[in-house]
């Protein structure tokens, strides 16, 4: 990636759930349009952001479509992992009391 986040780039995506992407997208146009305001009324100083912008909004777009057709794979739930993790800690605990007694 020449131009653009740093933290948006597709290895960094990939890692993002589903809700985190949509966020991301409407942060990203929020400050399209801010420097689109900036740079019509002459305050901009840096105009190589917007065009840096732009392909973030595309590459969130693209990795967005990627997952909906399958291209792309969503990352699981950190959660899920988590709750899973504790519910075979619980079920092996019992089992261990039983074979005691």
């Amino acid at each position: 990636m020449a131009i653009g986040t740093k933290e948006l780039a597709t290895s960094e995506l990939d890692t993002f759930e589903d809700q985190r992407l949509v966020e991301e997208l409407r942060k990203a146009k929020e400050e399209l349009f801010n420097l689109r305001f900036q740079s019509a009324t002459g305050q901009l100083e840096s105009h190589g952001r917007i065009r840096a912008v732009k392909r973030d909004i595309a590459r969130l777009y693209t990795v967005i479509r990627e997952r909906e057709l399958g291209i792309r794979a969503t990352p699981a739930p950190v959660a899920a992992k988590a709750k899973k993790s504790k519910a075979k800690k619980a079920e092996e605990t019992p089992a261990a009391e039983g074979e005691a007694e």
